[in-house]
């Protein structure tokens, strides 16, 4: 029988490989100048000084300037409390290689300081900027194994969400009859898994016992925890299956969500 030839993803350079990269050091020119540090006190001034830069623009994409980047940066977060434009700051500078070793410990400080802000203030998209970074450079293997478990879950999300926007679906509504259906019987997906049986089903009240203890972790656990509650109330999967959902004894979601 004939071989497949199966590709793998792309090699990801060795962070060595990523050090003495020409085009690594042009993205990070004039980066020292934004890399200031700052104390616990300055970071609380920051929870209330504002960032005026006129109307909001979300940034998409990245530029190889560095100041132009963060000017970006600064307009998307404009009307905002200044502290998350730090943060998002810091994340560009790790991001780009940037003294990582010492901006990540400005970032490790700013969570544990004020971890409980940055998660009431933050969008999902910088959560998992945040989580994202602390699963990649944080010595902790244990925080970096829940930190990791965020932008699994997010992602997940938004790669169903997206398929349902190019499928043009969004405006499709549950057919009655396959709910039943579902009640009734195994409806198969694929390798052995199922479907969710719409209104009943334990799967996420069981994921969500499990993902509990996890909640702990400081402070990537506040993240994830957010992130799952803010699914539960945004237009994504979680949030219709919700609607749909009768057994009160199998619910996932806190009394607390909207």
């Amino acid at each position: 029988m004939k071989r497949q030839n199966r590709m793998a993803p792309p090699r990801r350079k060795s962070r060595l490989e990523r050090f003495l990269s020409l085009h690594r050091a042009r993205r990070c020119r004039g980066a020292q100048k934004h890399a200031v540090k700052r104390t616990a006190r300055q970071l609380k001034a920051m929870k209330t000084d504002i960032v005026d830069a006129g109307t909001p623009t979300l940034t998409w994409g990245s530029v190889k300037s560095l100041d132009l980047q963060l000017d970006n940066l600064r307009r998307e977060f404009s009307g905002q409390p200044e502290l998350l434009w730090h943060h998002a700051k810091l994340i560009v500078l790790i991001r780009r290689g940037f003294r990582i070793s010492e901006t990540y410990a400005q970032f490790r400080f700013l969570w544990d300081a004020e971890h409980v802000f940055l998660c009431g203030k933050l969008n999902v998209r910088w959560l998992i900027s945040a989580a994202d970074t602390f699963a990649e450079y944080d010595p902790n293997s244990c925080v970096r194994a829940v930190a990791m478990m965020a932008p699994l879950l997010a992602n997940t999300v938004k790669m169903q969400e997206s398929e349902r926007y190019v499928c043009n679906t969004s405006a499709s509504a549950p057919d009655p009859v396959r709910i039943t259906r579902l009640g009734n019987g195994v409806v198969p997906l694929f390798s052995g898994m199922s479907c969710f049986t719409v209104g009943t089903d334990d799967t996420l009240r069981n994921m969500y016992w499990r993902l509990e203890p996890f909640f702990a972790v400081e402070p990537v656990g506040d993240i994830l925890k957010t992130v799952w509650d803010q699914i539960q109330v945004e237009d994504t999967v979680f949030s219709r299956m919700r609607r749909l959902h009768r057994h009160d004894r199998t619910r996932w979601w806190n009394d607390t969500d909207q």
